[in-house]
């Protein structure tokens, strides 16, 4: 009875052992789906604004990277930032930066093209093709590192998925619009595309006049077309400073007679007035169709369009009952009997006309 009393108890030792301290913070299972500190970390770093950032290939695959001195200086700048990592907010910059790497956040890349191109004095600071760099440690020398984990897309992403749809059935719908909403929108969009090619043809414009009299080349907006750009950078008004060669003067003579033999060109080939009209007018008519059909106009030309067919299965049904029939009983024609009446119609009159002549000339 001892030894079974005391295994019992024994066993109640190893359950009580085994089961779960109710007193400590957080349970076992809460504490292993804790996201990590370093993750947390690399996507508030990754969504922050003052990281330069930008996308490049890196083996078929579109990446967000950035330089390693740009994370440095980011650190610095932020070291609230550090405080997501907590017990170990006191790393250095370097330190952060490998445990990122080890964890596989952070891929250490490199430029594809290390040669400098023909009329550059230096490499790009930012290169369109990377290649993984051998030895994954951090570096501020001209080291290249891209993030690895997908980017969390925020709330207005996610809505504007789900407006996408809702747009193209709207776009689907607009020839049943009011004509009002049709003008407010033809203008809109026009007005859109005029001020995109104007702005496109003032820029090149002066990129050309500075680039064949002063020899610089200076784009205005430079950013309105890059895809990578954010939207604070598109808009961006003030040029980057030109860190390529100047060209030389047979370059410059050559792209001027270029250009004027370019305009002379177009103005021979410019059309009058007359021609210039009639496209105006031909384009006009084009939109006014656009904009003045509504599908009370539909149902009425697909009515008068089956009364045509109607009426052409009636003319040839009495044309087939008239071959069955004979000539000689077979009805005439509309056009024929018209021409028939009108015909009798006047040889009645004629002679009317005649009889009272002939009684006219016996009086006298």
């Amino acid at each position: 009875m001892k030894k079974s009393s005391g295994g019992a108890a024994e066993k109640k030792r190893v359950r009580r052992s085994s089961a779960p301290d109710l007193t400590s913070d957080a349970p076992p299972r809460k504490q292993a789906a804790k996201k990590d500190v370093f993750q947390v970390f690399a996507e508030k770093v990754r969504d922050h604004k003052d990281l330069v950032s930008r996308w490049a290939v890196l083996q078929e695959t579109r990446v967000e990277y950035f330089r390693g001195k740009d994370f440095a200086s980011f650190l610095k700048n932020h070291p609230e930032v550090k405080d997501i990592l907590e017990s170990d907010r006191n790393l250095e910059t370097e330190d952060i930066a490998n445990i990122l790497l080890a964890k596989n956040l952070l891929v250490r890349c490199d430029r594809v093209v290390k040669t400098v191109r023909p009329g550059k004095k230096k490499l790009s600071t930012w290169p369109a093709h990377l290649e993984i760099f051998p030895e994954q440690i951090f570096s501020e020398n001209d080291a290249f590192f891209a993030w690895t984990f997908a980017k969390r897309h925020p709330l207005w992403q996610t809505l504007l998925s789900f407006f996408w749809p809702v747009l193209t059935l709207a776009i689907c719908l607009f020839p049943v619009y009011p004509h009002r909403c049709k003008l407010l929108i033809l203008y809109s969009c026009a007005g859109i595309l005029f001020l995109i090619l104007s702005l496109l043809l003032i820029r090149g414009a002066i990129f050309g006049a500075l680039y064949i009299f002063l020899g610089k080349r200076v784009w205005f907006f430079p950013n309105i077309l890059a895809e990578e750009a954010t939207l604070g950078e598109l808009f961006r008004f003030w040029p980057k400073k030109d860190e390529e060669e100047r060209p030389k003067w047979t370059t410059r003579i050559f792209y001027a007679v270029v250009a004027v033999l370019f305009i002379l060109l177009l103005r021979h080939h410019a059309p009058d007035e007359a021609a210039r009209a009639r496209y105006q007018k031909r384009v006009s008519n084009i939109i006014d169709d656009v904009l003045e059909w509504s599908p009370s106009l539909a149902l009425s030309g697909m009515m008068d369009k089956q009364q045509n067919v109607s009426n052409a299965t009636g003319s040839s049904d009495a044309a087939s009952q008239a071959s069955q029939t004979g000539p000689e009983d077979a009805a005439p024609a509309d056009g024929s009997e018209t021409f028939t009446e009108q015909y009798d119609t006047e040889e009645v009159m004629d002679n009317i006309e005649d009889a009272g002549e002939e009684d006219k000339q016996h009086h006298d």
